[in-house]
């Protein structure tokens, strides 16, 4: 009889779990919940290695105790996020009642600082997983001795032991596709036009190490590329099998290599597959050729990570942009008719007054598609979470359950009451204009986008 594996997302608040981002979906307007793509990677590998593998996204709904009693597994992969923390680990604590025999695996970001507390606390957790997981968790169902399996905490003897790093993937082709026939996939649709749209992981890695970032933490500093035929070998996958038609390109980068980005429009385009995609992009590595080439492969989004309208403050955080960069590269991507999505984040430790006042007129001056403000979260292994310590930023009510929503510190400016006042005085001001507002209106084309165009305007407007 196979063995059997079960992945989730715990029961817990709504975040997406991608390891660097950990945001909520709620609070943030125009961020839909994404797909658990990690987990349908992980699947992936189980089912190569033979067992029977189940996933479940309890953010989306179900019972997990039931789950757990009718599937019976061998083997629980569970999700866990930072603001989350000890939401999560009741799900092991759970399984570990209904199941006596289980083995207990949790993987995330949490693992770059918390992973000795995390397990000498918690001894219903079998084993922690430290960096990417495909090749540790392969290695973990082929039974392999643990000491032997790099990457891994674990508790042996009341000590804490673990493994050392393991290496970064080098080859990504070498992963399967994630196991989308696991999961509900029309749970996962676009903010606008409310289709499936499915999550396509193009590249890990990002060299710039912002000093607020996990990206760099989570997957190092060397961008690591699918190959374009890898790439459109899964889009077509996903059309053919699923009849999905809409992605989002996830990655750290995504267009810091002309050459690589031009490949894969052109290698989208000779597939014949008609689609629509949307990416991030830094605010200094665009130029009209590939924007132009990115529209007519079907790109119609991409989002920005201006983080602020000043310069002091983008300097500050390492950034490595100028304000100039960004109007240049919004003004590309308006001549491409492709739409913009900026990111913002108010309150890292040098915030004033004077600073956000800076950043909210420059995202009125950009007047992009969508913003989203941010506020600053230090979350555990960034660099922004070491200052915060060293600098007394915390204070006895930080929390870090509302993650880029209600700050977790103070700047050495801004109360955080201040910092959250801003925010949504921010949001507002951009969203609430005329203009605007105006401007969205006179695109909708179907009935869902005005619902949900309705939905998010309420959330603009009843903020708390």
């Amino acid at each position: 009889m196979k063995k059997k594996i079960f992945l989730i997302y715990p029961p817990s608040p709504v975040l997406n779990r991608e390891d660097r981002c950990q945001q909520p979906t709620k609070e943030l307007i125009v961020i839909p919940p994404l797909p658990p793509t990690d987990l349908m990677y992980l699947a992936s590998v189980a089912e190569k290695v033979g067992l029977e593998a189940k996933i479940c996204d309890y953010s989306q709904g179900g019972c997990f105790e039931e789950d757990l009693q009718s599937f019976a597994p061998d083997y629980l992969v569970v999700n866990i996020a930072t603001p989350t923390l000890e939401h999560d680990l009741e799900a092991v604590k759970k399984a570990k009642k209904i199941c006596k025999n289980i083995i207990t695996i949790a993987k995330g970001a949490a693992f770059l600082t918390l992973a000795e507390k995390i397990i000498l606390n918690h001894s219903e957790l079998d084993i922690g997983i430290l960096g990417e997981a495909e090749q540790t968790l392969e290695e973990i169902l082929q039974n392999k001795d643990k000491k032997d399996i790099l990457g891994i905490y674990y508790l042996e003897n009341g000590e804490v032991k673990f493994t050392g790093k393991r290496p970064f993937i080098e080859d990504l082709d070498s992963i399967p596709f994630p196991a989308r026939h696991l999961v509900d996939n029309n749970i996962y649709r676009r903010p606008d036009n409310n289709k499936v749209q499915a999550t396509i992981k193009v590249s890990r890695g990002c060299p710039f190490h912002c000093f607020f970032c996990l990206a760099t933490p989570v997957s190092g500093a060397k961008v690591r590329r699918r190959s374009p035929e890898n790439i459109v070998a899964e889009i077509k996958e996903c059309v053919d099998k699923y009849n999905i038609t809409n992605f989002l390109f996830w990655s750290d980068i995504f267009n810091i290599d002309k050459e690589w980005t031009m490949d894969l429009c052109k290698k989208i385009m000779e597939s014949g597959l008609k689609i629509t995609w949307s990416a991030n992009t830094r605010a200094d590595t665009a130029d009209l050729e590939m924007a132009e080439m990115m529209y007519k492969s079907g790109c119609r989004l991409v989002s920005i990570g201006v983080e602020s309208g000043s310069q002091y403050m983008l300097e500050k955080m390492g950034k490595k942009i100028t304000l100039d960069d960004v109007r240049n590269t919004v003004r590309i991507f308006k001549k491409a008719k492709i739409r913009i999505y900026n990111y913002f984040v108010i309150g890292l430790p040098w915030e004033t007054e004077e600073t956000a006042e800076e950043t909210i007129r420059f995202a009125i001056e950009l007047d992009s598609d969508f913003i989203s403000f941010y506020t600053a979260t230090p979350l555990p292994g960034s660099r922004f979470y070491e200052y915060a310590i060293e600098h007394n930023l915390f204070d006895k009510e930080t929390s870090f359950e509302n993650a880029y929503y209600y700050p977790a510190v103070n700047t050495h400016y801004l109360t955080r009451q201040r910092i959250f006042e801003l925010h949504k005085s921010a949001i507002k001001r951009f969203y609430l204009r005329p203009l605007y507002i105006l401007k969205m209106l006179s695109r909708i084309r179907s009935f869902e986008e005005v619902k949900n165009y309705f939905i998010a305007g309420m959330n603009v407007l009843l903020r708390e």
